[in-house]
């Protein structure tokens, strides 16, 4: 009689899991049908020489709508060192759905920060002179992306208005919102001495990659690389989304840019999840996402 009752639980599970599984698949089937027939889509599109400076462009068919006033700009995560466009699709596919233009972009990895952030800007400047064959709205942008990502988002987002950052965006290029999840803000220190002093040698390895070092940058390069070290009143509006139990960016790395973004609650959004880590969870996104669009259209 157990086994019985044991083999019916384990077929009925089994069954459970098979149309959990089937439902996501058939979900996310709907989800690329949707795209491909509402979007023009260019992939691996070079914006300069190095193999890694590509991006995937998405062209709404849809005229005459809000979302076509505003072009999504998105850079993956994974500490400058690893990553891929193709692994976004939970960030990308909200605007999507919502129709906007979406440019999903690659940056060279394992060469440091500085490099990976001058990519950003590179991308863009390419999209201003080529703009012809995409017809994207480039004065009102919205830079987002996770992690380093975010963080490369934010950069050349708060310094686009500033004489000292030394790389230029094109004069009709305007990012108007920047939207940042778990991107490094300040205390690039401290993250350092996260990774550096790690029991992990991946994660030392990644560590002494940020500004291709051995050991600890010094400081005036780190500033430089800092988002808090240009913001200003003039700055685009800032959406940012961090975890309490971050274990990567430590949560007190954000407090002095989040007392500032505060200063002006009307402007800025701040999302803090006391409970979460790096990573949202996907319902914390679609939560977070709503926020995002009514942020989005107050822009």
């Amino acid at each position: 009689m157990k086994s019985r009752n044991y083999k019916s639980i384990l077929t009925t599970i089994t069954l459970a899991c098979f149309l959990l599984s089937s439902k996501l698949i058939f979900a996310q089937n709907i989800a690329e049908d949707h795209i491909r027939e509402n979007f023009k889509i260019l992939k691996d599109v070079s914006y300069d020489t190095d193999e890694e400076q590509n991006m995937d462009i998405y062209l709404s068919k849809e005229t005459n709508s809000f979302t076509k006033k505003i072009t999504i700009i998105f850079i993956h995560g994974g500490g400058y060192y690893f990553g891929d466009k193709s692994q976004v699709e939970s960030y990308i596919n909200p605007y999507l759905e919502k129709g906007f233009n979406v440019v999903n972009m690659n940056y060279r990895l394992k060469r440091g920060i500085p490099l990976s952030t001058e990519d950003l800007t590179k991308a863009l400047n390419y999209l201003q002179e080529n703009n012809s064959n995409y017809n994207l709205n480039l004065n009102r942008l919205v830079v987002s992306g996770f992690s380093a990502g975010a963080s490369m988002a934010t950069l050349v987002g708060v310094t686009q208005n500033d004489r000292k950052y030394p790389n230029k965006l094109k004069k009709d290029i305007k990012i108007i919102g920047v939207v940042n999840f778990s991107g490094p803000v300040d205390g690039w220190d401290v993250i350092e001495k996260v990774f550096i002093d790690s029991e992990e040698e991946s994660w030392k390895t990644i560590g002494n990659a940020f500004f291709v070092s051995d050991g600890y940058a010094p400081t005036e390069i780190i500033n430089m690389y800092e988002p808090i070290t240009y913001l200003d009143e003039k700055d685009p509006a800032i959406f940012l989304w961090y975890g309490g139990k971050d274990d990567q960016v430590p949560p007190k790395t954000f407090e002095s840019f989040v007392a500032l973004l505060k200063n002006n609650n009307s402007k800025n959004i701040v999302i803090y999840d006391k409970e979460a880590g790096h990573s949202p969870t996907d319902e914390s996104l679609k939560t977070t996402y709503k926020q995002i669009f009514t942020f989005i259209q107050n822009l």
